[in-house]
């Protein structure tokens, strides 16, 4: 089903791609808001919900997650009371009267639906209204009985058994950190805690301090080295949902909390490789990572969007080195002239986010980097914009407060 959506989104995105006059942007306008602008375009073009070619809605999707969150700082920066009114509108069509979420089985174990939960969490703390609260306490369920590897590690999916992904940290653990603050379950923290280090363990390169795609316990995939469980290649957005889940989740931890400075430790050595694979000139991060040189490789929107909003968040909070700001300006920069252009329909939007990149399945993915390239590279893929919108929110908070990315 969830090819079938992406073949639909596919569809879509190059219809708007193909019919869409647009001009690039030549530099960075002082004048232009473009975390407003973006969150503008994705109201305009997904008013009632993320929908298909068909009318009907995509799903209980974490990419509905994913840019509604970053619609929320948008309005926390703004106060621009329609970013929030669009959150609500949204939500409120998946909430099912008995508590329950409509498109969501619960029971299929995968991961990427826990992501949204964080959303009913955002909605509850604002109104304090039960059915936001009834529907998180239905989404941590999951979490309970979610089958993990012998060491303790969430499994990605049900039909992904013995298997941990870089996504699946952002999926599940922002999430579970912020309901564990916020109903009281300070125990959590060190399963928290433990998801990071078991990816970091399991899936870092001693060399390049990169993290693989993924890892798989039980070394029986066909994409899984026989020696380490290691997925072949560094694909961008998968460390990139790393980093942002790092950040976020750090926004609930408690400061006493003895595993705080283990997060700490990795956020900083995973700043430390990113900032290594930046293209020296462009300031963007490729699709495979390590691989900026090989001809068929491309700078990506989504995985250089996340780095960006990683460090500059990191920066602001104190987490990380003040250099990286500037490592982060660049990225910045970098995009808006590479991916972001301004169509006849007066809105903005944004190229170059590969769709999806997936491991095994059917049909199956070896994650060869022949596969990796192989995958569509559209116009306005939500996951892209979604982690667009993060870090030019950050970037326009620097802004507002004349804060130097050079310090």
């Amino acid at each position: 089903m969830y090819r079938k959506y992406l073949t639909f989104l596919l569809s879509s995105a190059l219809t708007s791609l193909f019919f869409c006059n647009c001009t690039s942007i030549k530099s960075t306008d002082a004048d232009i808001d473009y975390a407003r602008e973006i969150s503008n375009t994705i109201m305009h073009k997904w008013p009632d919900s993320l929908s298909r070619l068909d009318g009907k809605s995509a799903g209980w999707s974490y990419d509905i997650g994913l840019y509604l969150e970053a619609i929320s700082n948008v309005y926390a920066r703004t106060g621009e009371h329609r970013y929030y009114d669009y959150i609500v509108k949204q939500i409120d069509r998946f909430i099912l009267p008995n508590d329950s979420i409509r498109y969501y089985t619960r029971d299929s174990y995968n991961i990427d639906y826990v992501r949204n939960g964080k959303i009913l969490l955002y909605l509850y703390e604002k109104t304090t209204d039960k059915k936001y609260q009834d529907a998180a306490k239905y989404v941590r369920q999951q979490l309970y009985t979610h089958p993990r590897t012998s060491e303790g590690g969430f499994w990605h999916k049900k039909v992904y058994p013995h298997q941990m992904w870089l996504d699946g940290l952002y999926m599940g653990q922002p999430f579970y950190a912020h309901y564990s603050k916020i109903f009281g379950e300070t125990e959590n923290f060190t399963d928290i805690a433990r998801q990071f280090t078991l990816m970091e363990k399991h899936a870092r390169d001693e060399r390049t301090g990169l993290l693989h795609h993924a890892w798989d316990e039980r070394r029986e995939q066909k994409w899984a080295d026989k020696q380490t469980g290691k997925s072949p290649h560094f694909w961008g957005r998968a460390m990139g949902w790393y980093g942002v889940a790092l950040v976020d989740v750090l926004d609930y931890f408690p400061q006493d909390h003895a595993d705080r400075k283990t997060l700490l430790d990795i956020l900083n050595r995973y700043v430390e490789a990113v900032s290594k694979v930046q293209d020296p000139e462009n300031g963007l991060w490729y699709q495979v990572l390590d691989k900026g040189g090989e001809k068929q490789n491309y700078p990506e929107a989504s995985a250089s969007s996340m780095f960006v909003y990683t460090m500059m968040k990191a920066v602001r909070l104190g987490y990380i080195s003040a250099k990286y700001g500037a490592i982060a300006e660049k990225g910045y920069n970098g995009m808006i002239k590479e991916f972001i252009v301004k169509g006849d329909d007066g809105y903005y939007h944004l190229n170059g986010t590969v769709m999806v990149s997936g491991l095994g399945g059917t049909p199956y993915r070896d994650g060869s980097f022949a596969y990796y390239m192989s995958e569509p590279v559209i116009q306005d893929d939500p996951k892209g914009m979604g982690a667009f919108i993060l870090a030019a929110n950050e970037a326009q908070l620097r802004k507002d407060k004349n804060v130097a990315f050079s310090e």
